[in-house]
């Protein structure tokens, strides 16, 4: 059983406070959204549970087969090696390498996980066959959905049991957004993760997360469980600063 856990969290840059008091939580095996307009914290919080940006005051708690682990010092090396792998907003892929050589990039599998290099390609490949078939063609040269996928793809290499996906729609259209958030839906049933995705398409992460939290002004200011996800008035009010 694998639960992130993020409780009372302050934090930002120089004098700038950006995220005020934010707790929530990601469950075993459950894809859990954080919503909000660009600006309002979401891509901080994401870097304060990967060790970026250090918590001002609050935890970042991993709970793991009945261990609890604080995150809330930990450098990014070492929250990686404790199996939270990240997809960073903007891909961040090297353009110039292939598609195989970036996800071999990732280093195969941290010490003591489950799967090898080998396995985790394998995975990649299957999961996402379009990566499979353009495995020897530069990055660069793939589509904006195909170049997410690879970026999740990436991820996957090191054995995660919690991925933490940052924006996965950025500079896609519409009908590809939809592609790639049901192929992190996919792998959230494929592989068990525990999955925290942070974005803004709010119609598209809704319909496969089993809850949200809505981040406006570096608060969270609304809950809404799976039940809940037909009220789309009262979420984009939340994610507008006006519920």
């Amino acid at each position: 059983m694998t639960r992130l856990i993020v409780d009372g969290v302050t934090a930002g840059y120089g004098a700038v406070t950006v995220l005020r008091d934010v707790s929530l939580e990601a469950r075993d095996g459950e894809l859990t959204a954080l919503l909000g307009v660009n600006g309002n914290g979401k891509s901080t919080l994401i870097n304060c549970i990967l060790g970026f940006v250090k918590p001002r005051s609050g935890r970042i708690l991993l709970e793991r087969d009945g261990a609890t682990i604080d995150l809330t010092r930990r450098r990014p090396f070492e929250v990686t090696g404790l199996g939270i792998a990240a997809v960073p907003e903007g891909r961040l892929l090297a353009g110039n390498l292939t598609v195989e050589e970036n996800l071999m990039l990732a280093g195969g599998a941290p010490r003591g996980r489950r799967h090898g290099p080998a396995k985790n390609l394998a995975f990649c490949f299957a999961t996402f066959p379009v990566l499979g078939e353009r495995r020897n063609q530069y990055a660069s040269t793939l589509s904006g959905g195909e170049q997410q996928m690879l970026a999740i793809a990436r991820a996957l290499m090191t054995s995660p049991e919690v991925l933490v996906v940052d924006e996965p729609s950025t500079g896609l259209a519409p009908i590809v957004v939809g592609q790639v958030i049901a192929a992190i839906r996919t792998l959230r049933d494929a592989r068990g993760l525990t999955i925290l995705m942070a974005e803004q398409s709010f119609f598209q992460a809704i319909a496969v997360a089993s809850r949200a939290y809505v981040l406006s002004q570096g608060r969270i200011v609304k809950q809404f469980e799976r039940a809940d996800r037909t009220d789309t008035a009262a979420i984009r009010a939340a994610m507008m600063g006006i519920a």
